[in-house]
């Protein structure tokens, strides 16, 4: 028996849930490009904005509160990954992060300091360390995916590796395949030649519990959406690194680590909403520490979203033209999956299902590389992901949908 709640017990909390379409009740299987929110996230936002909203550092009560509403989203923030409060700075996003953090650190790199990426990336830890290329001559070696099984070699980022290397920016999962990746493995080649490494986790941070300090990367980022809470990156980066690395700011801006890092005024009530996302996935345990309920309610997910992978997985397998893309459910993956039918594209499929209730993405979903390696280019996947909300009949409900179409 574990003590995490049950998946009825869940979906109350997401109003989302209660819609239809065409008289049928909604399946969302488009988390992936951002799950639903539970209604505390949004009671979250909404007190802030009408009962504490002001800007920061100043004498008056309303934005004394905005200050220790950013300190105590911090520390949330720092249990999820493991980190302490002043090693996490928000952002707009993970791409707009990702940019921030590129032109701060190519500042002290010269032409023929080389950086490594892979092509299973989404494009957002991919351009802007390309970035670099084009405006400080730096050269960016790549570690190639293996079209059949999803996956990339560590061996051939080992040999990618020399005393030129400054960065290996790797993503922990891919949001394409699902692919999971060693990263902690990635992080102690980089440390080996004296390179830092920058670790995607936007897919991997809704699907398993990150653990900074395990995997000993430099930075790692992450999004808010992707777990339950509103638009809006994050960026882990060590203590000592982000007080040395030399980021854009305004002058007047703070000189201290994590505020260097955060440009202009941030979206005060999504900082607040990200922080009752994980106080929202800690509440559906027990425990002691919040840290310690996410690691039960992460383990008691993933044990459950890897059953529900295979009960999908087996029932597209069956389908008459139907390929599944990235690695198999006894692999090291995420819940996601990417599939296209013969005869079929990828948009078709998707507005069919969307017909009867059932909300798929498609497309390359920035991971173009991936589709381009997989000769999709022109079309892309059909994307299906589970969440903490998704139930056997929903997938049945996909995997019925499909077959339809055949």
């Amino acid at each position: 028996m574990t003590n995490v709640a049950s998946t009825a017990k869940i979906r109350p909390y997401f109003p989302a849930l209660e819609r239809t379409h065409n008289g049928f009740p909604v399946a969302y299987f488009d988390g992936p490009g951002g799950t639903q929110v539970p209604r505390s996230v949004v009671e979250a936002m909404s007190d802030y904005l009408l009962h504490h909203n002001a800007n920061t550092h100043w004498a008056y009560p309303t934005s004394i509160e905005t200050d220790e509403i950013i300190e105590r989203s911090r520390q949330a923030l720092a249990d999820f990954l493991n980190a302490s409060p002043r090693e996490i700075a928000f952002g707009q996003n993970m791409s707009s992060l990702t940019f921030h953090l590129s032109r701060a650190l190519g500042r002290n790199w010269n032409p023929g300091d080389e950086i490594i990426i892979t092509e299973l990336d989404h494009h957002a830890n991919q351009d802007p360390w390309r970035a670099l290329e084009r405006d400080r001559g730096i050269t960016i070696r790549v570690v190639p995916m293996d079209i059949e099984s999803g996956t990339i070699d560590l061996k051939d980022l080992e040999s990618l590796l020399s005393n030129r290397t400054k960065l290996v920016a790797i993503g922990a999962a891919s949001n394409a395949l699902g692919t999971i990746n060693d990263i902690k493995r990635a992080a102690a080649l980089a440390h080996s030649v004296g390179a830092l490494c920058f670790v995607d986790a936007v897919h991997y941070a809704s699907h398993n519990l990150v653990d900074v300090k395990e995997i000993d990367c430099d930075f790692l980022a992450c999004s808010a959406y992707k777990f339950y809470g509103p638009h809006i990156g994050i960026l882990y980066g060590k203590q000592h690194l982000l007080d040395l690395t030399d980021f854009p700011k305004l002058r007047p801006a703070p000189n201290n680590a994590p505020d260097r890092v955060e440009t202009g005024t941030q979206s005060h009530e999504s900082i607040a909403g990200a922080a009752a996302a994980i106080d929202f996935l800690a509440s559906l345990a027990e425990g002691s520490t919040r840290r310690e309920r996410l690691q039960a309610v992460f383990t008691e997910l993933h044990h459950r979203h890897l059953e529900l992978l295979k009960r999908l997985w087996d029932g597209l397998a069956a389908i008459n033209g139907v390929r599944i893309y990235g690695p198999p459910p006894e692999a090291a993956r995420t819940s996601t999956i990417s599939f296209t039918l013969k005869g079929h594209s990828s948009e078709a499929i998707a507005q069919t299902l969307a017909d009867k209730g059932v909300f798929v993405s498609n497309g390359d979903f920035y991971a173009t590389t991936v589709a381009e390696k997989m000769g999709l280019a022109e079309d892309g996947f059909v994307r299906v992901g589970c969440a903490c909300y998704t139930t056997e009949d929903e997938i049945d409900r996909v995997i019925a949908g499909v077959r339809e179409m055949v």
